[in-house]
């Protein structure tokens, strides 16, 4: 084990002599927080299945043209760009237990408006409140869980909040096989719903509650969560009020990775991930698929596995390797995936005339037929790259996460050290 490695097992807050915790209440913890991605997925992969039907409307208000497709899918960006400003007010003042508990307000308001809109602008208003909550949960959840779990589970569960986030969009695209859009939208205020009664019943964290001087209702959550009661170090007083200056900028230990983790987030998104994600129904009936659903489902399910494969094999094969890795098969499948369009360009504009489960030699012979399952594989190459993307993402969380001073006051263990040197989250 390296000294990185070492360094990074040192619990956020634990008992001094180390002892395994009793309880086993903190995996429902953790499974009431990771809801807010279950529900973040299922809004991100809601417009894919949406669109679809949306252009069928009997309705003209409610019918889509490509302008208001487009903003469907993108305006929930807009949302979360708000939200995650707001999460990162929210979740030092109100602490992480209420925020997560506000967040679930959007959700399930902002799919109850696209439930009953009887026009375009509501729809909208609708994707804008789920963006809103899709923000400040995948900012908080991250943060709840790591400030619950002890050193030995914190792993696993942390690697469960993408791995539920790419489960609800999965769920998207599997309900969206069967149900119109009112229905999904009905179906996408679910998870919020049990995530606001269950977190009810959920302490705040104790990481939290000392610093906010609050040891009785600290050690009453480690009772809950851990099953247990320790003496915990005290934070110093004032530790709360210390925070980030842009003064700090200046430092190697804390530009370097500041910028690395933005320029990741940023070439990352830009590479066309959640275009993919909202848009994936579509892109198959461009491509002329019968059945683009079952694509989309198909790609979900693609999703699903590798970013479970890039969770247990990260800690082996590195972050570094991974992205290296991911960028490589992005550019190489969106190659062959504009290839594929380019081939069929002069081919039949019915965008139902090929039958992803028929065999090919069933089909009429003809370019796009013959290259149909071109775009598929293209596609599946393309997601399975870009599973690393939101890990990426979390990954820049953490690190920043961990550079606040509250780190440092609860891990004794690392009081101060140069952060370049001595952590290593990519």
């Amino acid at each position: 084990m390296t000294p990185e490695d070492q360094e990074e097992t040192q619990p956020l807050l634990g008992p001094p002599g180390g002892s395994a915790p009793l309880s086993r209440r903190v995996f429902l913890a953790a499974f009431a927080a990771a809801l807010g991605p279950l529900s973040f997925g299922f809004a991100l992969g809601y417009s894919s299945p949406a669109i679809p039907s949306l252009r069928r409307a009997a309705s003209p208000a409610l019918r889509l043209d490509d302008a208001a497709a487009s903003w469907f899918g993108a305006i929930v960006t807009l949302g979360a760009a708000a939200g995650g400003v707001l999460g990162g007010w929210l979740v030092d003042r109100a602490g992480r237990k209420l925020s997560l508990l506000l967040c679930t307000v959007p959700f399930v308001v902002g799919f109850a408006v696209i439930t009953a809109a009887q026009n375009v602008w509501m729809l909208l208003g609708g994707r804008l409140l789920t963006g809103l909550a899709c923000g400040i949960a995948s900012l908080v959840a991250p943060v709840y869980i790591s400030e619950i779990s002890y050193p030995s589970v914190r792993g696993l569960l942390g690697s469960c909040v993408q791995l539920m986030v790419v489960i609800g969009i999965l769920l998207a695209y599997l309900a969206g096989w069967v149900l119109e859009w009112r229905w999904l939208a009905v179906l996408g205020c679910v998870p919020a719903s049990f995530m606001m009664l269950l977190m009810c019943y959920m302490p705040e964290t104790p990481r939290f509650l000392l610093t906010r001087q609050r040891r009785q209702e600290a050690t009453a959550a480690m009772q809950f969560l851990w099953g247990s009661e320790q003496v915990w170090e005290e934070p110093p007083v004032g530790a709360e009020h210390q925070g980030f200056h842009l003064a700090q900028l200046r430092h190697p230990g804390i530009y370097k990775p500041f910028i690395i983790g933005i320029s990741l987030m940023a070439f990352q998104q830009l590479s066309g991930i959640n275009a993919v994600m909202f848009y994936a129904e579509t892109i198959f009936e461009e491509a002329k698929f019968k059945d683009s659903s079952l694509a989309s489902v198909i790609v979900g399910v693609i999703q699903v596995l590798f970013t479970a494969m890039a969770a247990l094999i990260m800690d082996r094969a590195g972050r570094r390797l991974l992205l290296t890795l991911s960028g490589v098969v992005m550019v190489f499948s969106t190659s062959a995936f504009g290839a594929y369009f380019k081939l069929t360009q002069g081919g039949p504009s019915n965008s139902s005339h090929v039958d992803l489960l028929t065999p090919l030699s069933m089909e009429p012979a003809s370019t796009s037929v013959g290259l149909a399952w071109l775009a598929v594989g293209s596609m599946c190459l393309f997601i399975a790259g870009g599973a690393q993307a939101p890990r990426s993402l979390l990954a820049c969380l953490r690190l920043l996460h961990l550079q606040c001073p509250l780190h440092f006051v609860l891990c004794p263990g690392n009081q101060r050290k140069d952060f370049g040197a001595n952590h290593s989250p990519f």
